[in-house]
């Protein structure tokens, strides 16, 4: 399995790997960047199909993370880090005593924290281990996941006065693809304020309370066509390909899934059919934004911090009405445009540092 010539290695900083036989354990973490801090980034448990797909998967996302949190304002890097196995069957307190060991072999370049697969209670178990952990209840309330999904409303409704010129979500109609943490979170938030809501899992234990609630349930396999105004991703990556760029019925994509499309083409792609494609490493930021304050505080957080962070994810909407304005300026797509203003933040971190030294 090649690393450097990895389609998806992009001069990461440390790619390291970890086996276990006496735990099953299994694991990469990759450090894209530590420019601008620490890298951070969530640990995710997934039964990966071989390990190219998990190499390919944790370089991707910790590249994500570096660009989501220098856009988000954050003084800290991107990292990610993967367990290959089944959630559901695999995972023990002794794998994630071994996956703890492995973090904190690593001195701190890597600060973990929940993601798909792992929950508050997993991050609990690591943190007897290793003070390299983020996520936590006595961190300010521990699951990212509703402030995940609240960027995400805030960014939807940016890219509706985008397109529309009004935010107002009455009768929009919004198609969710998963209704996991995050996305039964936004379904919520939308049908609140009056949004149609359709929602597709692959699990569906997950579809009765949102059903409850008014949501309308599609199978998954047609979720990414239905005729609706917003398509929200909300579950893994790489959704968006050639072949189903092709058969998305909505105007506006914005989802909380890291890495949606499957190749940087897809952005134009969907510029080229009138898709706004809100580029997910912004709109998703809600939850890296949380674990900062989170940690920040070490505590449970006071009302003035929590309105603090509000305010922080609700600003996640300002960036993007930046991003669709150069974007429209340049006649570029939104996601190209995001990346570069990404870099902007870490070619002038890199100025400061040399000025600095």
């Amino acid at each position: 399995m090649a690393v450097f010539s990895a389609p998806s290695f992009d001069q990461h900083e440390l790619v390291a790997f970890c086996e276990d036989r006496s735990t099953g354990l299994r694991a990469i973490i990759a450090v894209h960047s530590s420019q601008l801090g620490p890298a951070v980034g969530g640990l995710r448990m997934y039964p990966y199909a071989d390990d190219a797909a998990a190499l390919d998967d944790v370089l991707r996302l910790s590249r994500g993370m570096t660009y989501k949190s220098a856009l988000a304002g954050l003084p800290v890097g991107g990292g990610k880090a993967v367990i290959i196995g089944d959630p559901s069957c695999d995972k023990s307190a002794a794998l994630l005593q071994a996956m703890a060991g492995f973090i904190d072999s690593l001195g701190g370049r890597y600060v973990t924290a929940e993601d798909s697969g792992t929950t508050v209670a997993d991050m609990a178990q690591i943190a007897k281990h290793t003070c390299y952990v983020s996520g936590l209840d006595s961190h300010g309330g521990g699951d990212p996941s509703p402030y995940t999904a609240y960027g995400v409303y805030c960014g939807l409704r940016a890219a509706l006065r985008q397109q529309r010129g009004s935010d107002n979500l009455d009768g929009v109609r919004v198609a969710i693809q998963g209704a996991g943490a995050v996305g039964s979170h936004l379904a919520r938030r939308l049908i609140e304020d009056g949004a149609t809501v359709l929602v597709a899992d692959v699990n569906p234990t997950l579809l009765t309370p949102l059903q409850a609630l008014g949501a309308e349930v599609v199978e998954p396999a047609s979720i990414l066509s239905q005729p609706v105004d917003v398509l929200a991703p909300c579950a893994m990556g790489a959704v968006l390909n050639a072949e189903t760029v092709q058969q998305v019925r909505a105007s506006i994509i914005a989802g909380a899934a890291n890495n949606q499309l499957a190749t940087p083409a897809q952005a134009q792609q969907l510029a080229d059919r009138g898709v706004l494609y809100v580029p997910d490493f912004v709109i998703n930021a809600g939850g890296i934004i949380a674990v900062y304050h989170q940690r920040q505080h070490g505590g449970a957080l006071s009302a003035d911090a929590e309105s603090t962070l509000l305010q922080h994810v609700e600003g996640i909407g300002d960036k993007l009405g930046l991003i669709f304005k150069r974007a429209a300026q340049q006649s570029c797509p939104p996601h190209a445009v995001a990346e570069a203003m990404a870099e902007e933040v870490l070619l002038a971190q890199g100025r400061q540092a040399a000025t600095e030294n």
